[in-house]
């Protein structure tokens, strides 16, 4: 059965200078164990990579629809949440996951969050295909009981080289530096190993996070949480694998791949305001396989590009000048008790530009990582633009303004 967990109690925010001390767990929800929420209960999957079959498209599907709301949720990292579940649905949902791949592993389904480019392999760019690495990484994660007292938003990224995801705060990243090397940073550090030893040098690297974690007593659950004094080492990889210190390294950066063809024989869409319904993810079949985005979208391989209008009349976002394009939200009214608007209601996307996040509170819930305009919900009905007091009836202009005024000008 499924266990539902009371929301969590933030911890005191630490004094400056003072390390975060953890006193408990880390409540992240997972698939087995349940968010309780204002709309029912949550469930998030991970998805190494992304990655879907089309049997696990047609079942995540059949479920939204069987035992929720109807719509998955495209998390920041590429995984999907369930939302409006009743009491009691464990006896279905935990089955019907498991039969279809989607819980190989039900001690470490929590700790198996691996972003990886979602169009490596596909477009000719970037140089290694590491959608190969998250599958032995995932692999080996799954397969060594230690990994188990990861938190659950310890977080892998794997990185081709173009840097389209470099940048999303990997606690460990790997970042292809050419088809037989790779360079794994922890922690302001990084080191240069064989591409073959990628996904194992990973893995040595949060094997190190969680020796130092446990030295400094405080329950750190990410990297930059450790104390000074505490740092997890990314030299410690030495100990297992033959790896040369890079000096100054530095993360590559890059645009993610546009809405609309990707080769040959993929594309790439996104998620209106970050949710599918039950028919939109059956829409991207047929295909090779689907993969769900940091950007809250799907890159969908082995299919035609031709098929982008078809997908358009869908509601899915498939042109880089939509004016939704870059536009996020939380769950915000009724779902969340914290938000002081339903914050999707009343979102607009202003002309293309600058990403923009819609928040119904201060803890801005799934706020895409970089730059971006920031609407936070404001007591009395109105809202904060980049901190700027608007009006509900002025946000159009006022986001439009944001989204397109030169950055040294906002």
């Amino acid at each position: 059965m499924l266990a539902a967990m009371p929301p969590p109690v933030p911890p005191p925010t630490p004094a400056p200078g003072a390390p975060r001390v953890r006193e408990r767990a880390d409540a992240c929800p997972g698939a087995l164990r349940l968010h309780s929420a204002d709309d029912g209960h949550l469930a998030r999957l991970r998805l190494p990579a992304g990655r879907l079959t089309a049997r696990q498209v047609e079942v995540l599907a059949d479920a939204a629809e069987a035992l929720g709301d109807g719509r998955i949720s495209v998390t920041s990292r590429g995984n999907a949440e369930l939302r409006g579940l009743a009491d009691g649905c464990g006896a279905e949902l935990a089955p019907l996951l498991a039969e279809a791949g989607l819980l190989p592993s039900p001690t470490h389904e929590r700790v198996r969050n691996i972003v990886a480019s979602p169009a490596s392999g596909l477009d000719g760019l970037g140089t290694a295909d590491v959608q190969l690495w998250a599958r032995e990484l995932d692999e080996r994660l799954c397969a060594a009981p230690w990994a188990a007292g990861l938190s659950g938003r310890f977080l892998f990224v794997l990185d081709d080289g173009r840097g389209d995801v470099a940048g999303l705060g990997g606690d460990v990243t790997l970042v292809a530096a050419a088809p037989d090397a790779a360079l794994l940073h922890m922690g302001g550090r990084a080191v240069r190993v064989a591409a073959a030893d990628a996904p194992r040098a990973a893995l040595a690297a949060a094997r190190a996070f969680l020796s130092a974690a446990r030295a400094a007593g405080t329950g750190a659950w990410r990297v930059r949480e450790l104390p000074e004094g505490h740092e997890a080492d990314v030299r410690d990889v030495r100990k297992a694998l033959a790896a040369e210190e890079v000096p100054e390294p530095v993360l590559p950066q890059g645009p993610p791949p546009a809405p609309g063809p990707l080769g040959p024989a993929a594309l790439h869409v996104l998620a209106p305001l970050g949710r599918l319904t039950a028919g939109q993810l059956r829409a991207l079949l047929p295909a090779d396989e689907v993969r769900l985005t940091p950007w809250r979208g799907a890159v969908v391989a082995g299919t035609d590009p031709a098929r982008l209008p078809a997908l358009e009349a869908h509601g899915l976002i498939t042109r880089p000048d939509s004016p939704w394009a870059g536009v996020s939200a939380c769950t915000g009214r009724p779902g969340c008790a914290k938000s002081l608007a339903d914050v999707r209601a009343d979102a607009v996307p202003g002309r293309p530009g600058l990403p923009v996040h819609y928040s119904g509170c201060e803890r801005r819930c799934g706020h895409p990582h970089g730059d971006r305009v920031d609407v936070l919900a404001a007591p009395g009905g109105g809202y904060l633009v980049d901190g700027v007091p608007v009006a509900r009836t002025d946000l159009a202009r006022a986001v439009t303004t944001a989204r397109t005024a030169p950055r040294t000008t906002r």
